[in-house]
Parts: structure tokens; sequence; C-alpha cells
């Protein structure tokens, strides 16, 4: 009997599939079984478009595996045609075509090409009296669970994960999309996640300020909170208030509502979908050590360490730890973070189970805070960016740890059935600013501070199958999902402990005694909890060999939210409502290298109960919809992607009518924007990254039309953004590196009266690869705010912009 042998390159494991009695039936469904699981349908252009390749001299065997991995080529062969055969370097930006020629010069061995799957042979001299043979058949390409491979640049990927739709690339999903690197993220010497997203998109906002209990961003002018954002698919399991990024091999983001792909988030965020997806190891063992720098005299070290064990290597093993600590460029501020994460695989023939453990510790002293401004105050001229707008005693103290648990199963070539569950906690601590109100011309204001315990345990799952299969000349990939989402909330909270408020000046503030914090509550009364569960079916329809696609789903979603008496422990209320979520997406390949997209799809957020004081007072409302309508065109170059891409979102919001004094979702906030992106490598040495936003946040529906048709707080009606990268020629192994964000002002209040101006902050920084006494190393350096420039970020509330920050890091690989 004939086997076929498939390597998994992304995590480089083995599996190994028996072959039916007609081998060429075997090899094509083997093919689209290892991307149907995923719910790819990879277009011409993406296996044909530039890409950055970087295999190095190994035998032909293992260059096959490695170029699979990076591409989305599917190498067919026996052992016999590769074997013996060595092959030099192939290096550079070129189609994974090209990437193979050179590997294949010079060699016996010849190829031929169908779409992405080539057929490997010895010329015919070489394999006279061979075809007889039943040796193994070696399949090298994608596991259903792998990373898209990298872009040209290898900064952002070439695809990322659709919910339940499974991993698409860039150019066949109906979305705006991007898909950050592990590379990006070290290069970047991220600390937080808004570093990463929000450096360089212009339909991220972020609002810059530094040592806030929180990170803080929107997208396209709605605010994302962490509580919304997915680990491996799946809310709730990531660090309650700051991402630690070290134990990231990806960061996906999806612009605009996403309830149909990925169900109703937690917090019921509808700016967009971001999904992290944890790292794993490669089929290279890797070691590797970092040690890090930030201004002020912040210190860190992270270790990486991954490793393949098994005659096939099956068994994968990725851990890291980090630790960093010290005072940051504002006075009186010290941050402290802690990190420990596992990451565990185990693949089979057609089993793919995998487990993912981490404990982070994130500690703020010195917590900003920022201002408000008493009635008929203009907003004040931003103190020096180093000043610390809260006594240096206060802080915030949060313990994160989180267990996932992944598992796939092929029932068929071309049908894949998925589960996974996780369960996570996180304990905060706080002692921060709860007055802090500026009265006066001169800046002095009054502040007092107020202590908070919290207490989040949640439990995470979905199960679902993707299927591939073809009603006449239509393709069909069908995909159905149920998934579960439960926390429990218990919270204490003891305000203004000072006993009068503290009076101080921004420009020069001085602070009394630490307030007393030693008391401890006995237990912290249980405060809610929340289920919410969904069933979502969806079919992504292919016409005209791929070119034309049409996604529809649906999704259901039930909430069950529960408010307890802290007091006495019953139950005060109780919300129990549903709602469908339909979506409609079509795209059209005008050439192998535009796709023309557009499409229309809702977000869910919880609704609520009219107050008590409401002529409708009791009435239970159901979640509402935010609806989004989307058209846009990509094109790939090949080296260059570019997104331009016009949405309008509509989300409706509450209030109690002035006249009737009815309860109502009556209002709304319409947000119209266009956006422009790019990202890649469009000439060799040159990498770049960013783009133009433009946004009109308005409220459409207001109560008794007050300050209707005034633009939305926190909101830049301009973003423009770009990060770049110039490989200098002179000096081997050197980059140049440059980031600019530019932001126009936002205003602050609703009648729109009072706004913070805008700014344009540069970063600059420089990396240098080298090889010492055998090991490579990397060294990085970059100035962050390189003018130094003073301004308040997104609200007054969030304080001042981070100050100039220098940092240094260096990694060696052992």
């Amino acid at each position: 009997m004939r086997r076929i042998v498939s390597r998994h390159t992304a995590n480089i494991a083995s599996r190994r599939l028996a072959c039916g009695s007609v081998l060429s039936l075997r090899l094509v469904t083997a093919a689209v079984m290892s991307v149907g699981m995923m719910g790819v349908a990879a277009s011409v252009q993406a296996q044909d478009a530039a890409v950055s390749i970087d295999i190095s001299a190994r035998s032909l065997d293992d260059s096959l595996i490695e170029l699979g991995r990076q591409t989305s080529l599917q190498f067919f062969y026996t052992p016999d045609v590769v074997g013996g055969i060595q092959v030099t370097p192939v290096k550079g930006v070129m189609t994974p075509e090209q990437a193979l020629q050179r590997m294949l010069a010079g060699t016996p061995v010849q190829y031929r090409r169908q779409g992405r799957n080539v057929t490997l042979s010895r010329d015919s001299a070489s394999a006279a009296g061979e075809t007889t043979q039943l040796s193994a058949i070696r399949v090298a390409g994608k596991a259903a669970t792998d990373v898209e491979p990298a872009y040209a640049g290898g900064q952002v990927a070439t695809g990322g994960r659709m919910g339940l739709l499974g991993n698409k690339d860039v150019m066949d999903t109906p979305f705006n999309v991007v898909s950050y690197t592990d590379r990006y993220i070290q290069d970047k010497q991220a600390q937080e996640l808004s570093s990463i997203i929000a450096a360089t998109d212009p339909g991220v906002f972020n609002n810059g300020a530094s040592g806030m209990i929180m990170d803080s961003f929107s997208l396209r002018g709605f605010s994302v909170s962490n509580s919304d954002i997915a680990l491996g698919g799946l809310y709730g399991m990531v660090p309650y208030w700051r991402i630690t990024p070290e134990f990231v091999e990806r960061v996906e983001v999806q612009k605009g509502p996403a309830a149909m792909l990925n169900g109703m988030p937690p917090g019921g965020s509808v700016g967009g979908s971001i999904n992290l997806v944890p790292k794993r190891a490669g089929d290279e063992p890797l070691a590797r050590l970092t040690g890090t720098y930030a201004e002020e005299s912040q210190f860190g070290t992270h270790i990486d360490l991954g490793r393949r064990f098994g005659d096939d290597k099956q068994f994968g093993v990725r851990f890291n730890a980090m630790y960093r600590d010290g005072d940051g460029a504002v006075n009186g501020q010290s941050k402290r973070a802690d990190l420990a994460s596992l990451g565990l695989d185990w693949r089979t023939d057609r089993v793919r189970i995998s487990a993912d453990l981490y404990t982070n510790k994130d500690h703020v002293r010195g917590l900003n805070r920022g201002i408000s401004l008493d009635k008929g105050m203009d907003v004040p001229e931003p103190p020096k960016p180093d000043t610390l707008l809260a006594p240096d005693w206060t802080f915030s103290t949060t313990e994160d740890k989180a267990a996932l648990l992944h598992a796939e199963v092929d029932i068929t070539d071309r049908t894949m059935a998925y589960a996974n569950y996780g369960r996570s906690k996180t304990k905060f601590n706080s002692l921060a600013s709860s007055v802090y109100t500026v009265f006066n011309e001169e800046g002095d204001y009054k502040n007092n501070v107020s202590f908070q315990r919290m207490i989040y345990k949640k439990d995470s799952a979905d199960a679902g199958i993707r299927t591939q299969f073809n009603t006449g000349s239509i393709g069909h990939e069908l995909a159905f999902n149920a998934s579960y989402y439960h926390h429990d909330y218990y919270f204490g909270f003891q305000r203004n402990m000072m006993p009068t408020d503290w009076i101080t000046n921004i420009y020069d503030p001085k602070w009394g005694p630490k307030v007393d914090t030693s008391f401890r509550y006995a237990s912290l009364p249980k405060s809610g909890e929340v289920t919410i569960t969904s069933f979502g079916v969806a079919d992504m329809l292919s016409f005209f060999d791929e070119r034309l696609q049409l996604t529809v789903g649906i999704r259901h979603q039930n909430i069950v939210s529960d408010t307890y008496n802290t007091v006495t422990g019953a139950r005060s209320a109780r919300y129990d409502e549903g709602a469908y979520t339909p979506t409609v997406a079509v795209l059209y390949k005008v050439t192998d290298q535009v796709s023309l997209y557009g499409n229309y799809i809702q977000g869910l957020s919880q609704g609520a109960t009219a107050p008590v004081n409401a002529a409708n007072a009791g009435e239970v409302f159901a979640p509402y919809k935010t609806k989004q309508h989307e058209v846009g065109v990509k094109w790939d170059s090949g080296s260059l992607i570019t997104t331009l891409s016009a949405f309008e979102i509509k989300r409706p919001s509450s209030y109690t009518d002035p006249i009737t004094n009815v309860f109502s979702f009556d209002g709304e906030q319409r947000n119209r924007g266009l956006e422009f992106g790019f990202m890649g490598e469009p000439s060799t040495g040159l990498r770049v990254l960013g783009g133009v936003a433009y946004t009109q946040a308005k409220m459409t529906r207001t109560a008794g039309g007050v300050n209707q048709g005034r633009f939305a707080t926190s909101t830049p009606r301009w973003q423009a953004k770009a990060g770049v990268e110039w490989d200098f020629p002179y000096l081997n192994g050197l980059t140049l590196t440059a980031n600019a964000v530019a932001t126009s002002k936002q205003y602050i209040n609703v009648d729109n009266s009072l706004s913070v101006a805008g700014r344009t902050i540069f970063d600059v920084g420089a990396r240098y690869n080298t090889v010492v006494a055998g090991r490579n190393v990397t060294l990085r350096a970059q100035v962050l705010n390189v003018g130094n420039k003073a301004y308040w970020a997104g609200s007054l509330s969030s304080g001042l912009g981070a100050p100039r920050t220098i940092m240094f890091s260096a990694s060696v690989d052992f």
C-alpha cells in the first residue's frame, strides 16, 4: 500500500495519511484537505505574489519543507526523487515558483505545477524503471492550524483567522484585515498591544498615554476593550487590562463589527475584532535570550525556547518567560511586569491537540489618570510630558492566569471538526485618582483617590465543523460553530479615601502622605455574572474558478446577565435576551492582482432595562445591533498590498426622552470613513506600513435633538501614519527605522465647545543583525516621541501623552 506523508511546516510536525487505490485522486484530496480545514480558497494571485524567502543551505527534502512553510505551495514527491541532493541557500524577495526554480537549479529534479500543487520527479534518464515503485509520497504544505506565511518584508502576514470561516488570505477576505507577525512585534520592542496595532494603522486610534490602568485604543471610532480580544479564537482569555505580547505569534486585526464571524464579545465592542495567536514550536530548535532597557531605568530579560520531539517531530514545546522592572520616563512612575507561558502541541495523522498556559503580573506605581475641567474652564496648556498628574503612591496591580485546550480532527479529507476550551482568572487591586478637577486658569486642581478590588473568573469554549463540497460548478466552504462564554464578577470599592480633596497644581504637582490602604475586604461580594451562548452557520460560495466569492451567514446569540445585591447576596436583576446577526459579503477578483469587495455585517451589544424613574420602567430591551456597510478594493503588486475602503457604521444608543420620559435605544452614532493603507516591501531592503484615514463620527439621533449633528468625542477626523525600515546598503545587517503619527484634534465634550489639539509624533531607531562567536545577535535601539512633544491624550481624563523614551534591546540565539 502506498502512503502519503504530510509535513506540517509552520509548526513542522508530521502526519501520515493512508493512500487509496487511485494515486492521482488521493493527491488532489490530500492537498484540498490541508487547506480545506482552514476554509481557504487560495487565489492564483496569492500563489504567485512575491514574498520574502529565507532558506539556508540544506538537503532538498528539508528545503522543500521550509519552502512549503514560507509559501502556499505544496509539493508531492517520493523520497527517492530528492534523496541525497543538497541545495544552495535561497534568499530574497521572489515568487514561490522563482524560489523553487532556484532551489532545483543544477539538480536532476523536474517539477510540474497545477495551482498550488507541485509534483516533483527525476528527469527521464534518472526516472527510468522507477514508475512501478510503491514508495511513500511526501506532501509539503500547511496544516489546518498553521498561521499564514509572512508577506514581503516579513512584518505582516498574507492572511489570518476569520472566525468560524477559518484562515483566509488577505486577497480572499471581503473585509479590511491585517495580521502582524512576531518579527514585527520583536522589532517594535512592544510592551503592550497598542504599540503594535496603533503604530501604523490609520484606522486605529491610541491616546498615547503612559502608565494608565489599561491599554486603550479604538477602531473606526469605537473603543475596543481588552475583554473583547480573543486568544486562539476564545474571548476572555487574554490579560484583562494590559497584554504582554512576548508570548504572541500573530496579532490579527479585522476592522468593523464581526458578530457573525466571532460571536458577540463580552463587552460589546463593535469597532473591530482582534485575535492573538499564541506561539508554537517551529521545526528548527529555538533558544533566544533578550535583554531590554527603557528610559529612565527599566531593565528586563526575555527567554524564548522552542523545540520539537519525536521521529516525525509530532510533539512541540514553546516556552516564554519575561521580567522587567524599573522607573519609566514619567517622573515618579515605575512599572513591573512578569510573564511565563507554555505552548504544547501534538499531531498525528488526523488529530491535532494543543494547550496554552500562562501567568502574567502587571504593576504600575504612579498611576496616570489625567484631569477633568470645572464648568466654564478652557483646556489648559499641557505641562511637561514627563509630569505625573497623580500621587506617586497610587498604583494598580493585576494578576492574570489562563489555560486553554484546542483540538482538531480530520473527519475526511474535506471535513474537519474542532473544539476549544479555556479558563482564566483575574485579580486586580488599584488605588487611583477619582477626583482630578482643574478649577482655575493657573492650573490648580483638586484630587482624591479611591481603592478598588476586583476578581473575574471566566470560562470560554467553542466547537464547530468546516467542510468543502461542490454543487455543480459552484464551490462551497460550509462552516458551523457554537460558542459559550461565562464570567463571574466580584467587586469592592471605597471612594474618596482622603478626608478632604488635596489641592495642587498641574504644572508643579506636590503630594501629601500616602493614604492608609491596610484594611482588607473579608471577602469580595459577587456583583454579577454573564453567560453568552451562540450558534452560527456560514457558507462561502465560489463561482467562475473562484473569481467571484459570496459569503452568507447568520448567528443567533443569547445573553443572560444577573446582577447581585452586594450586601445580601440576593439576585437583584436579570437580563435574558437574544438576537440574530446576519452577514452578506462579496469579493470579486478583477485580475490576479486586484480584488473588489463589499460587506454588510452587524455587531451586537447587551441591551438594558428601563430605569425605575422612566415611564416604561422595567421594560427589557433586546441586544442592540450595530450595522456596517463597507466597500473596498485591494491591490497586490507582489511586494506591496494597498487597500482603499469606505464604510458606514451606525450604532444605537440609549436615552430617556425629555418630553415623554420614555427610555429607549432610539439614539444613534454614525461613523462614516475612508481608509487607505499599504504594507510590504516595494523595493528590496525598503519596508513600509501605513496609510491615511478620514472618520466622520457624528451623533445623528439624540434626546430632544440636543447636540444632534455634533461630532463624537475622542475621535480624530484625520489620521496619517507611516512606518519605514531601510536596510543601510553600506553596512550589511544595519537597518534604520522611522515612524510618524499625525492626528487631528479631538472634541472632549458633547457640545463640541472644547477640544484637544492634534499632534504629530516622530519615532526613530536602528537595528543591527550580526554574528558573534557563531551566534546570531540582534541589537535594537529606538527613541519614541523624539521631539519630546507635550500633548493631551485623546481626552483630558487620559492624561498626558508619553514623553520622549529611549529603548534598547539585544537578542542572542543560542
